[in-house]
């Protein structure tokens, strides 16, 4: 499993003006509706009942929110990086800037969990998020986390 099986270019955006978790989660339900065809209301309450059992926040400005969704044949994502952090909950307590939002179909199983392993492991490099902090073209981000990605593989 790579990213580009995950993430298309168009569910990739930077954001401005996002200004709390909840509209953060719009934002998410908004990108992947479009990109996905997944309907909005249905993303953006997953994700927030998902939220609720626990902040999905890892750390260092990164958020992993995520849910399962019935009608989803596989597992996709979406990638936001904001213009300014919000507070997020996060395990070490720091703002979030970066969210890569995962849906998976409500019985993906161990694929869910390898796209979440897939997707941590890749935001965890610290030069890549400083790549991704430091650009707010959608192509060019979508570059920067696959070309990553790739090169951790090879």
């Amino acid at each position: 499993m790579d990213l580009t099986m995950l993430l298309k270019p168009e569910a990739v955006r930077a954001l401005s003006g996002v200004t709390s978790k909840k509209r953060l989660m719009n934002e998410l339900g908004a990108l992947v509706e479009a990109a996905y065809d997944v309907p909005h209301s249905a993303a953006v309450e997953a994700l927030l009942e998902r939220e609720s059992l626990g902040p999905t926040g890892v750390g260092h400005g990164v958020a992993l929110p995520h849910a399962r969704l019935d009608g989803l044949e596989q597992v996709v994502g979406v990638l936001v990086v904001l213009d300014k952090p919000i507070e997020f909950e996060a395990v070490d307590r720091q703002p979030v800037d970066i969210a890569f939002g995962l849906f998976a179909p409500l019985d993906a199983g161990v694929e869910h969990l390898k796209a979440l392993a897939l997707v941590s492991r890749t935001l965890r490099e610290p030069s890549l998020c400083a790549k991704l902090r430091a650009n707010s073209d959608s192509a060019t981000l979508y570059t920067i986390v696959t070309a990553a990605q790739a090169a951790q593989a090879a």
